[in-house]
């Protein structure tokens, strides 16, 4: 099964770090942006796998990201 979520990365001073929003309490922080991305996945992947372990339902991912380009 394949599934995409978004996600919202955030720069801050001495690292990056991420959450989705469509997974409540999935999150993962990393030097750099691509060491963030590599463990938001995993932290996506273990994320499902403890809902299913719960016999819980994955929640669908319905949240979308965007850029809106603003003219100052």
């Amino acid at each position: 099964m394949s599934l995409e979520y978004a996600v919202i990365f955030e720069k801050g001073d001495r690292n990056w770090s991420a959450y989705v929003p469509d997974l409540p309490g999935c999150i993962a922080t990393g030097q750099t942006r691509p060491d963030t991305e590599r463990m938001i996945r995993e932290a996506i992947e273990f994320h499902i796998e403890g809902l299913r372990a719960e016999g819980l339902e994955v929640p669908p991912a319905i949240s979308e990201a965007g850029v809106v380009p603003l003219s100052l």
